[in-house]
């Protein structure tokens, strides 16, 4: 468990050089530092018996994602997918450079990035970082997102969130704190 520890307190460490801040419970914490945290007090949530790759992958989710700003890239939906793609390589290279530092086996590193690099999700550990990565839009960002995104788009966008979560997460996510527009929006969006 102590390189387990140490692998933790690298990402943390690397995540904390993000210059993005939030507040919370007044205190200054880099942005991606706050989000590993959360990513990863999600999967305990799922799978309270969750694997060491998938505990790990879920710290590491977005490594240093500052680094590489959506700004970087094309506008519209190419340029997206670009920039996710070469987002999913960049956080599976830096997780590997911080678990193989810390003592973790070539198999380890490379279930990491698989997960990471969402191969397949038909993997279960795939399928749950997934579903907390979504749990974690909807729990942590959904409601400063509907602020900023046309109302218009809005019943694609949880449709599409919706799809890629597991029974089990839109279970939890019905559970969330909504306010009663916000939970009417996500009922009335899944229904068209």
């Amino acid at each position: 468990m102590e390189r387990f520890q140490k692998a933790l307190a690298a990402f943390d460490e690397a995540n904390t050089e993000d210059p993005k801040k939030e507040i919370r419970d007044g205190q200054e914490i880099p942005f991606e530092l706050l989000y590993s945290r959360w990513m990863g007090e999600w999967i305990e949530r799922l799978e309270p018996k969750a694997s060491e790759p998938l505990r790990l992958a879920a710290r590491c989710q977005h490594l240093r994602r500052w680094m590489i700003p959506r700004t970087d890239y094309a506008p519209g939906r190419i340029g997206y997918l670009k920039w996710r793609k070469d987002l999913y390589k960049f956080h599976a290279d830096q997780a590997a450079e911080i678990l193989e530092r810390v003592g973790y086996p070539q198999e380890i590193v490379q279930k990491v990035q698989e997960i990471n690099l969402k191969k397949s999700l038909k993997d279960p550990d795939t399928q749950t970082i997934e579903d907390a990565l979504c749990l974690v839009f909807l729990e942590y960002q959904f409601r400063d997102f509907l602020k900023k995104t046309p109302a218009e788009k809005m019943p694609d966008i949880i449709k599409k969130t919706w799809a890629k979560m597991s029974p089990k997460a839109r279970e939890f996510a019905l559970g969330l704190p909504f306010s009663k527009e916000e939970l009417e929006l996500i009922q009335d969006s899944l229904l068209r």
